[in-house]
């Protein structure tokens, strides 16, 4: 059995984000992280892995995105992936969610998963829909929020995160499965994992490679634009109440309260 784990190189979190006004896309060229969400598909697939109850052979970390989402490949492998794919090409620059979907999509049919688990989201386009995408795309059911998992002879038994509670359900295999950050504490990867990383496999492919055409992928491939950007209104300042006499300081705040419905 195999296990594919989707990665992305988000943007660090203690970076302030910036847009590029030029191409309207979000400014990468500051420090890049591995994406906090896909540490805890990592471990999800490593406990299915020591678990026993499933034969898993391997799990392969899968990234899209340019040469310095390498490293988020490597962080990965240093967390307990056995090996890498990475699809990097200059075609690729502007997917969409839509364009990306196919291109991951395109990998992941080289790789025949059983299981195919990602993060709920990435941190940077706060994206809850890519394991959506990518299971119309390879025609395999998909449940998201799953906060656990358990192996029922040759199926899962997942509980998801709903509006109102928690949802059991069973899912056949091979599936997608986007795991919430509830799932697990993911693990910190050991200093001698760190120096094997950049040792274990890493295959580079494509958009050719995979058998994707430039008009698939990219701004072509792509069925949103951005059409412009705006600053959101500058806030008013707020009204300070100074506590020099309680129950004055009181009335205030009741009848401001009271002003505006609040109470």
């Amino acid at each position: 059995m195999k296990i594919c784990v989707l990665v992305k190189e988000v943007p660090d979190a203690a970076v302030q984000k910036r847009i590029d006004t030029g191409t309207m896309r979000l400014d990468r060229s500051g420090e890049n992280n591995l994406n906090p969400f896909d540490t805890h598909a990592i471990e999800a697939a490593m406990q299915l892995k020591e678990g026993g109850d499933l034969q898993v052979d391997e799990v392969v970390a899968v990234t899209m995105g340019p040469s310095t989402a390498q490293r988020a490949l490597q962080k990965a492998v240093a967390l307990g992936a056995d090996r890498s794919v990475h699809l990097c090409d200059d075609a690729l620059v502007g997917s969409d969610v839509c364009a990306t979907g196919v291109a991951l999509a395109k990998v992941l049919e080289t790789e025949s998963p059983d299981i195919v688990l990602l993060g709920q989201q990435a941190d940077d386009g706060e994206c809850y829909v890519m394991g959506a995408v990518l299971a119309d795309h390879l025609k395999m059911p998909s449940l998201t929020q799953v906060v656990k998992m358990d192996v029922e002879g040759d199926k899962l038994r997942c509980e998801r995160q709903a509006e109102y509670g928690y949802d059991t359900v069973t899912l056949s295999l091979p599936a997608v499965i986007s795991v919430g950050d509830a799932i697990n504490e993911p693990r910190y990867p050991s200093l001698k994992a760190i120096m094997g990383a950049k040792k274990k496999p890493l295959d580079t492919k494509s958009a050719g490679d995979v058998g994707l055409s430039p008009d698939q992928v990219g701004e072509a491939g792509s069925r949103t634009s951005v059409l412009a950007l705006n600053q959101p209104p500058a806030k008013e300042a707020g009204e300070m109440i100074e506590d020099e006499d309680t129950a004055e300081t009181v009335e205030k705040i009741v009848a401001w309260l009271d002003e505006r419905k609040l109470i």
